[in-house]
């Protein structure tokens, strides 16, 4: 097969997306649902030195999210250095390796120790194939991005010794680590791309204020953060420094704002997203100072913020890359993201006015999230499977 050849109708390995983004798409179905019977309906499985919150946490990050990141980094790359990255048999190869850990995690943890050696032989493949063309092409200031994907993979090594008893809070670091370096991402492509999607996108010209010195401020306190929840520890540290984001970033997203977002469902859904981040750092001072649970605040992030960020970077970068119009989405989309949106509202803010209802809007927050993927694949399986519209590799 020639570089990404179109000489087939099946092009699901043409480029890093397409299975990344198909695989992470059916997997968070397919987690949600078995997390579902785990916490509503009490469907056991072996679990050994595992938590079933444990187990949630790790496939959400390291299975769902660590996906869609791959799928979209293998793409991204080939963009930023103009030299191809895998595809064909070494693409599939790498999937293999991703999917095969997961379907060893859905079997609890009877299996962990090949979910080990799989996952971080993933994680490492992914970081050379990443960042080689980076280098090679002398590219150095993606290698900010790319920094993180080292760090997440030093993250699920924290949560795999932690699990075999080397690594006193292993699980800790490797959960919270994790989650916070995604969010970490996020907040840095956000702001490389959210503006620039904006001022293209709504139609008419606009210039927004983003300026620098809140993109640095932010990534300074992000990092304090970072270092105060997973190493520190200190509460009250980690509650005034989430206030000092929530601050930074709510200034950020106001200066991004323009009413023409609310007409296309990729831009609303990226602003909107951001604004559960920014509301989770929030809440999480909340819950420093007062009784409020801080997996409210987590929540907040992780559902709103990282599952509403992800299936529209998806959404965008799959028609984009398929030759299609990424201002004029199917409008199913449009659905798809209020449904998400309706899911994270009933998980973060209904549990806060009630929480006489608290299992009843889990298992609706869950089910709202499996109608949305499950919608979502619908739609975007076909674009992944076949070749772009516009003939052109990729």
């Amino acid at each position: 097969m020639t570089e990404n050849s179109n000489s087939t109708n099946f092009a699901l390995f043409n480029l890093g997306f397409r299975p990344f983004f198909l695989g992470a798409v059916l997997y968070s179905i397919i987690a949600v649902a078995v997390w579902m019977m785990i916490y509503a309906f009490n469907f056991s499985m072996p679990m050994g030195n595992l938590s079933i919150f444990q187990w949630h946490a790790h496939e959400m990050i390291f299975g769902y999210s660590l996906a869609v990141i791959a799928g979209f980094l293998l793409t991204a790359v080939k963009n930023w250095t103009g030299i191809q990255t895998l595809y064909g048999i070494r693409l599939f190869t790498l999937f293999i390796l991703w999917a095969t850990a997961r379907f060893l995690f859905l079997l609890g943890a009877t299996f962990i120790s090949y979910a080990l050696i799989l996952d971080l032989l993933f994680i490492a493949s992914l970081i050379v194939v990443t960042t080689a063309p980076v280098f090679k092409s002398r590219n150095y200031r993606q290698l900010g991005i790319l920094s993180k994907l080292l760090l997440l993979g030093i993250a699920n090594l924290c949560f795999y010794l932690g699990y075999i008893g080397t690594l006193d809070q292993g699980m800790y670091w490797g959960i919270y680590g994790g989650l916070y370096l995604v969010i970490g991402l996020i907040l840095t492509l956000g702001g490389r791309v959210i503006p620039f999607f904006t001022e293209s996108g709504v139609g008419y010209p606009v210039q927004l204020y983003n300026p620098k010195w809140i993109t640095i401020a932010g990534l300074l306190v992000f990092l304090v953060f970072f270092v105060s929840e997973l190493f520190l520890q200190s509460g009250l540290l980690s509650g005034y420094l989430a206030v000092a984001l929530f601050i930074i970033y709510f200034i950020r997203l106001v200066g991004w704002y323009t009413p023409g977002i609310w007409k296309k469902p990729l831009l609303w859904s990226l602003h909107v997203a951001m604004l559960f981040i920014i509301i989770g750092f929030l809440l999480f001072a909340v819950s420093v100072f007062s009784d409020v649970s801080q997996l409210i605040a987590i929540h907040a992030m992780a559902y709103g913020g990282i599952g509403m960020v992800t299936v529209s970077m998806m959404a965008r970068v799959s028609l984009g890359h398929t030759g299609r119009n990424v201002n004029k989405p199917p409008g199913l989309v449009n659905f798809i993201m209020v449904t998400l949106l309706a899911g994270a509202v009933v998980r973060v803010f209904l549990p806060l006015l009630t929480s006489d209802y608290y299992l009843v809007w889990i298992m609706i927050s869950q089910i709202l999230w499996i109608i949305a993927f499950l919608l979502f694949a619908m739609l975007y399986v076909p674009i992944w499977c076949r070749p772009r519209i516009d003939g052109q590799p990729g």
